[in-house]
């Protein structure tokens, strides 16, 4: 502020940052500012500065946005000129308001939250915490559906489960989207193990390039096809033999954008190949999706069935109520090739029966262990595309066992 004296006039100001913390030095009547602000003395003697576009333009050149390790300017993100207005009357210490509009690729942008502190932190860190910042985002893609509005063109969402690994979940996943395929539904089957995917090698399409096009204003992920199935993996994006080290938040991220960001278009069924236990990965398909039912997966061991008791828990738990449409006993017996009438009950004998029974579920299959379902998953050709085959017809009765529950439960309501 500039005060008189008598006789003569003596200057005193002081700049916060770039628009207001210099020592007090004298000044003559005139003064500039050279690149952000200038300043005159008014008839009663107080300083008044004026902020400029440039100002703000220069502070968000400072800010650094993590997708393109560039700043906010060189990536083209500040949609518009930035407006600046004084406060007439001044409000709560504030003299300035300042409006910027970032524009960002996606409303799910991972930075989006962060980069907007930074650049309000930034701007009044130029100019003093008498400006009022206000930064308004857009986005270049239009918005992704809110969760009750995902996937509008699929009939009906099946989860195959397990409490325990290593019970062939993803198998009886893979083998069972194949057959209501070759059934003649439109189906979908989606890979949400993210940290352990399988499907890729399991359908032979492991290195497959995925690509995305624009679909109705958004870019969308198209879904790898074969065995006229529609499918998707976090696999398609992360190499064969390296470890996905992600978070319990990145890795659901990145599982909604498997859902959310693809075109999946019109289908009877969308299989969820679920990952082992109960988890964040669960709790956030149980979050985003309406699903019709769950299929739960155990051998007959009690050591797999105690856990496939849990994973029953978790979707008829008060809060999430998913009906169970069945059980499924895999490796109920051996059966070798070169006897196959012979049984031999390996992990224990209608284990998964008799659970079924005690929590009065059904029981959709008993699928034997048979060693060309394990030689067929390793080449990434599925039994279940093999009618011709014991597995393949023991797949095919399966498929047709869920689409009798699925129809129970949606001609007479939720229990089943």
């Amino acid at each position: 502020m500039f005060r008189r004296n008598a006789g003569k006039m003596s200057t005193k100001l002081t700049i916060r940052n770039s628009c207001s913390i210099l020592h007090p030095f004298s000044l003559p009547f005139t003064i500039f500012f050279p690149n952000f602000a200038s300043a005159y003395l008014n008839n009663s003697s107080y300083l008044i500065m004026t902020l400029y576009p440039k100002l703000i333009m220069d502070a968000l050149a400072k800010v650094m946005y993590a997708g393109t390790k560039k700043n906010l300017v060189e990536s083209g993100m500040v949609a518009d000129t930035p407006v600046v207005a004084p406060i007439n009357p001044p409000r709560e210490g504030k003299n300035w308001r300042v409006k910027v509009v970032l524009e960002f690729p996606r409303d799910t942008d991972p930075f989006l939250k962060s980069t907007v502190k930074a650049a309000e932190a930034q701007i009044k860190y130029e100019c003093g915490d008498d400006v009022e910042v206000e930064i308004a985002t857009e986005f270049k893609q239009k918005p992704r559906p809110k969760d009750e509005d995902l996937l509008p063109g699929v009939k009906h969402i099946v989860a195959v489960s397990s409490g325990k690994g290593g019970v062939g979940k993803s198998t009886v996943a893979v083998n069972l989207a194949v057959a209501l395929a070759r059934l003649g539904y439109r189906v979908g089957l989606l890979d949400t193990d993210i940290f352990g995917p399988s499907i890729p090698k399991m359908l032979g399409v492991e290195g497959t390039q995925v690509f995305a096009r624009k679909v109705d204003g958004r870019d969308l992920i198209v879904p790898v096809e074969k065995y006229a199935v529609k499918m998707l993996s976090i696999g398609f994006f992360v190499a064969p033999t390296t470890a996905t080290l992600w978070r319990g938040g990145m890795a659901c991220n990145a599982l909604k954008q498997l859902i959310a960001d693809a075109d999946w278009g019109e289908l009877d069924y969308m299989i969820l190949d679920t990952p082992p236990g109960t988890s964040d990965i669960h709790l956030t398909l149980l979050q985003t999706l309406k699903l019709t039912g769950a299929v739960i997966v155990s051998t007959p061991q009690q050591v797999a069935l105690a856990d496939a008791r849990k994973g029953i828990d978790m979707y008829q738990n008060e809060k999430v109520q998913v009906p169970i449409l069945g059980l499924v006993e895999n490796m109920a017996w051996f059966t070798p090739a070169e006897l196959p009438q012979n049984r031999y009950y390996i992990f224990g004998r209608e284990g998964c029966k008799r659970l079924a029974e005690e929590l009065h579920v059904p029981l959709l299959a008993q699928l034997p262990l048979v060693q060309s379902v394990c030689d067929n998953g390793d080449e990434g050709t599925p039994v279940a595309a093999n009618a011709d085959s014991m597995s393949g017809q023991a797949f095919l009765n399966l498929a047709q066992a869920v689409v009798t529950m699925v129809h129970r439960k949606s001609v007479g309501g939720s229990s089943i």
